[in-house]
């Protein structure tokens, strides 16, 4: 499918804002005269970003190893926060910190660096450091910044996923008595037992035959006992069943209840840090701003004396022209006194040479 190089599209990105409609129209031109109308379609589609995301993106261009390491810095923040494991997270969240404040430095350098990009003091740097963060919480801000097309600044409202405890419910287990799991020497239909009952059986039934009889009462009797017998069995195996199942119920509600204390603990740390990183935000955001507005300030100053200081350069070019007018006219005026007094003494020599002859005729 037709369309945009690579190159293209990264060399347009990495142009600033306020110069991108014009380097978009002539890439558009430029495929149209060599005859690609369907490229220049697809490139006349290309939106400009904003200021920050113009920055965002310089950093994916040309410092892509730095971006990695924030998306590799977002997966072990992911990481900890599904595991709950505090010290790992508060140290991630330094670390975080401090990656957000170097890419955001670097931005700031880069941005000084390309011709055409907006003064210092105007840069959104606080959009460019909440579009990072942004990053470091949700996969898909990441995958667009990691890109280099990003159009606009993305924020986020809290930090991170959330995590969600997975609960499991214990059933069954060895205090459950298995299918089938009645007794052995269980009574069985028709007054039989099995194994040693069917014995008794065939020993009743051959005392019978001799017995004319006799002993079928004794046998109706031992298998009545049996059969209690086996009844008591199963109700103290169902007994210790139910008490082993309610053990382990209470053992499955003690450990839930002490990992919704261990939860709990850690969301109150987690919100903690959290506010913590806020309120760092704020007041590095509003640092940034004061700093900002001291740079304009500055800026604005240093123009003015800029001005001043052109204007009392063409004063002193104008002095020079002058002083340099004025040699010349001195210079030509002591030519022509030498001039003059040369031929004035000329003149008197001649004079004296003419009296000197008059007296030597007389």
């Amino acid at each position: 499918m037709p369309g945009p190089s690579r190159d293209l599209v990264e060399r347009l990105y990495g142009t600033p804002p306020d110069r991108f409609v014009a380097a978009r129209d002539a890439a558009v031109a430029e495929s149209r005269r060599a005859g690609d109308p369907a490229t220049a379609r697809e490139i006349a589609k290309l939106r400009r970003p904003t200021v920050a995301a113009w920055l965002v993106n310089l950093l994916a261009l040309r410092r892509p190893e730095l971006v990695a390491g924030l998306v590799e810095l977002a997966e072990a923040l992911r990481s900890a926060q599904r595991d709950l494991r505090g010290p790992k997270l508060r140290e991630l969240s330094a670390q975080r910190r401090a990656v957000v404040a170097a890419l955001v430095a670097e931005a700031r350098t880069l941005a000084a660096g390309s011709e055409g990009a907006p003064p210092a003091g105007r840069l959104p740097l606080a959009e460019v450091e909440a579009t990072l963060n942004a990053a470091l919480a949700d996969t898909e801000v990441a995958a667009q910044v990691r890109a280099g097309r990003l159009l606009r600044a993305a924020s986020y409202a809290g930090f991170g996923e959330v995590p969600r405890p997975q609960l499991r419910l214990l059933t069954g287990g060895a205090g459950e008595p298995s299918e089938g799991g009645e007794p052995t020497g269980r009574a069985a239909p028709g007054g039989r037992t099995e194994r040693g009952g069917r014995t008794a059986q065939a020993g009743g039934t051959d005392r019978t035959a001799q017995a004319g009889g006799t002993d079928r009462t004794a046998q109706v009797g031992g298998t009545d006992r049996a059969a209690r017998a086996g009844k008591a069995d199963r109700t103290e195996r169902a007994r210790e069943a139910e008490r082993a199942a309610r053990a382990a119920e209470r053992a499955e509600r003690a450990e839930r209840a002490k990992r919704r204390r261990a939860l709990e603990r850690e969301l109150v740390r987690a919100r903690a840090d959290q506010e913590r990183a806020e309120a760092e935000l704020g007041g590095a955001t509003t640092a940034e701003r004061d700093a900002a507005d001291a740079l304009a300030t500055a800026e604005a100053e240093l123009a003015e004396v800029e001005r001043r200081r052109a204007v009392a350069e063409q004063e002193v070019s104008r002095r020079k022209l002058a002083r340099r007018a004025a040699e010349r006219a001195v210079t030509a005026a002591r030519r022509h006194t030498g001039e003059v007094e040369g031929a004035w003494e000329e003149l008197l020599a001649e004079e004296g040479t003419a009296g000197t002859d008059d007296d030597t005729a007389d």
